[in-house]
């Protein structure tokens, strides 16, 4: 068998929420059906949706770690948020780098891996594997030349360089590797390996291959990326979910204009005001609306023209709403950009506050900042949106540029060929 055609082992790592893992369901599927022998990593609450798309499922960590995770208010405070989020990813290290080796065919086996896997990472160093390092936001490829939730024109370019050249070091000295290096390198060092610091500016993009799974129209690439990144644009990760419209949701569909969805994403606790703030605003503007949250008691007494549900499928049901108001996930907004509706952003961490801005800058939307967001501001933002034939069309021109999206194509021949290079120089190294 040769190995440079022979279908691969494929091993891929999905940390995270829905909004993280169902995206590397959708870079899977057309390797398993090129043939490929696809292993998903991951929480077992994805399970029964990664063998129904033809995967091998493996767990890496415990429902009820994870659900203590998500339920912290904490998790959602800009500096208490990142400790956590990275205490998190580095308590899996062992046991996902633990499957990697387990599942390691040694000259037939690549694997994919968002950011948060930093048994990944290792992994290529210790054992040799290809690796590709996908990225679902651009906030996670660094740059001097962009400032994340601020886009500027590039006459002030020369300023935001000038800032991140002393900002970005600082930041890695002070918050990143503090709460992240010791843990890792003492892991490393386990192996060999030397100490690495500022994890998240260089070391953390594979040699090998770097995905964006985001286009060049939403985030346009830097002249200071890695040079082996590819944009493949937004996936279409909705279908793993595998949800219906329920009948009841339905009923309420057909019972009057398209409704204004607002959900805070699926893992948030903490969205009390967010909820009374869209309440009140659909009461000022007698608008329907529809509430998506798995945590009802987040919700204020409901007036007849607002229903909640735990769970709806954006694909179904956002092309059958008036606007979407939300948290600013990246794969949340763009099933609103798929839809072709209006959008109004309330960041609360993390990347949300760029994906914001990058939103506000295409036209397509606008923001809110989470402190500020009360049912009055919602309202007024939402008139602004629902009465402006700009955003209209704004809206319609990126649904058409979704519409011809080539992600799974794209995607699966750069990790082929990728998978390709890598079993030359293997071969090559061992011929010499």
């Amino acid at each position: 068998m040769n190995p440079m055609t022979a279908p691969w082992r494929v091993v891929i790592v999905a940390l995270g929420s829905g909004g993280d893992v169902y995206p590397m369901m959708a870079l899977g599927a057309p390797l398993v059906a090129r043939g490929h022998q696809v292993h998903f990593v991951s929480s077992p609450h994805f399970a029964v949706r990664a063998r129904a798309a033809g995967f091998t499922f493996h767990a890496c960590a415990t429902e009820e770690d994870e659900r203590r995770a998500l339920q912290s208010t904490d998790l959602w405070k800009p500096v208490t948020g990142f400790r956590l989020l990275l205490q998190g990813i580095l308590d899996n290290l062992p046991t996902v780098y633990r499957l990697i080796c387990d599942l390691h065919e040694p000259g037939r086996t690549i694997i994919l891996s968002n950011s948060a896997a930093l048994a990944a990472r290792v992994a290529r160093e210790t054992l040799g594997i290809p690796l590709v390092t996908i990225h679902l936001q651009p906030i996670q490829l660094r740059s001097l030349y962009v400032q994340p939730g601020v886009v500027v024109s590039e006459r002030w370019t020369p300023v935001v360089s000038a800032f991140r050249t002393f900002f970005l070091p600082a930041v890695d000295r002070w918050l990143f590797d503090p709460i992240a290096a010791p843990t890792l390198n003492t892991f490393r060092a386990k192996f060999g390996l030397p100490p690495v610091r500022r994890i998240y500016h260089k070391w953390i993009h594979s040699p090998d291959l770097v995905l964006g799974l985001f286009p060049d129209w939403f985030a346009a690439p830097q002249r200071d990326w890695p040079p082996h990144t590819h944009l493949v644009g937004f996936p279409q990760a909705e279908p793993f979910t595998g949800a219906q419209i329920e009948p009841e949701l339905e009923s309420f569909l057909n019972a009057g204009p398209p409704p204004i969805v607002f959900t805070a994403g699926t893992s948030m606790t903490a969205a009390t005001q967010f909820f009374a703030a869209a309440v009140e605003a659909c009461r000022t503007n007698n608008r329907r609306a529809l509430l998506l949250t798995q945590y009802p008691e987040q919700l204020p007494p409901l007036p007849d023209q607002v229903r909640h549900v735990k769970f709806a499928p954006f694909d179904r049901l956002l092309p059958r709403a008036a606007a979407l108001v939300h948290h600013g996930g990246i794969g949340t907004m763009a099933a609103a950009f798929a839809a072709g509706i209006p959008q109004l952003v309330v960041p609360f961490n993390f990347d949300q506050p760029d994906n914001a801005a990058r939103l506000r800058a295409l036209g397509a939307g606008t923001f809110i900042r989470s402190q500020a967001c009360n049912g009055a501001q919602v309202a007024r933002a939402l008139d602004g949106l629902l009465t402006s034939p700009a955003v209209a069309a704004k809206c319609e021109a990126i649904a058409e540029r979704m519409r011809h999206r080539r992600f799974a194509a794209d995607a699966a021949d750069l990790i082929e060929a990728m998978a390709r290079r890598s079993m030359v120089d293997v071969a090559r190294a061992q011929a010499s």
